[in-house]
């Protein structure tokens, strides 16, 4: 399988992760992409030109990256990034809120690469931060346990925290010490996490 993705990706990363968990990086290739170059076919593999990409042995590609970690749980036998019983829609949730807190640092970043500087609007990039800012709130005072097996929740927690360290400069840390002894505790007991550190 093939992976279409980018180093600083927090997307890509999250499949990376699951993947290393999952004991399946041996079987995929990661082939960096740039969703910005017409001219890059991750515009034929995925129609909205969004990363991350996979594609299978068949040919065929699925994205984005909550259908990809579903993909991959299957192929490992299913049930283990996506528990089973009670457990099951709060990792979906947590998923859920981690993914929309990095759309919303996404969103940010791209408003001062792809804008000049006099037409970027500070009260959109200021609503996107006010939407991560809430979610760390009520993720250090809900700090999920993480579980022996870690699930998509606690991937893209993960992802989240990295992300935030990498573009944000870690500024998050100073006001959630649960959160970063959830991360620490996370990296310790969790493959991957140093191998997909992202980078430009």
């Amino acid at each position: 399988m093939i992976l279409r993705s980018a180093p600083a990706s927090p997307f890509g990363r999250k499949c990376m992760l699951s993947a290393h968990i999952l004991g399946l990086m041996d079987k995929i290739e990661i082939n960096r992409a740039n969703p910005t170059d017409p001219e890059d076919s991750i515009r034929e593999e995925n129609p909205l030109g969004k990363i991350p990409a996979l594609i299978l042995d068949d040919g065929a590609t699925i994205y984005d990256s909550r259908v990809i970690c579903e993909y991959l749980d299957s192929l490992a036998g299913g049930g283990k990034l996506f528990p089973d019983g009670d457990a099951h829609w709060p990792a979906l949730t947590l998923q859920a809120l981690g993914d929309g807190m990095l759309d919303a640092s996404i969103l940010q970043v791209y408003e001062k690469r792809f804008r000049p500087e006099k037409t970027r609007d500070q009260n959109w990039v200021d609503y996107q931060n006010e939407k991560v800012q809430r979610g760390l709130s009520w993720l250090e005072t809900n700090t999920p346990q993480m579980s022996a097996q870690p699930h998509i929740g606690d991937i893209t927690l993960a992802c989240v925290l990295g992300y935030l360290d990498f573009r944000f400069d870690g500024a998050w840390r100073g006001a959630h010490p649960n959160l970063v002894a959830w991360l620490e505790g996370y990296v310790s007991a969790t493959a991957g996490f140093e191998e997909t550190k992202p980078h430009d």
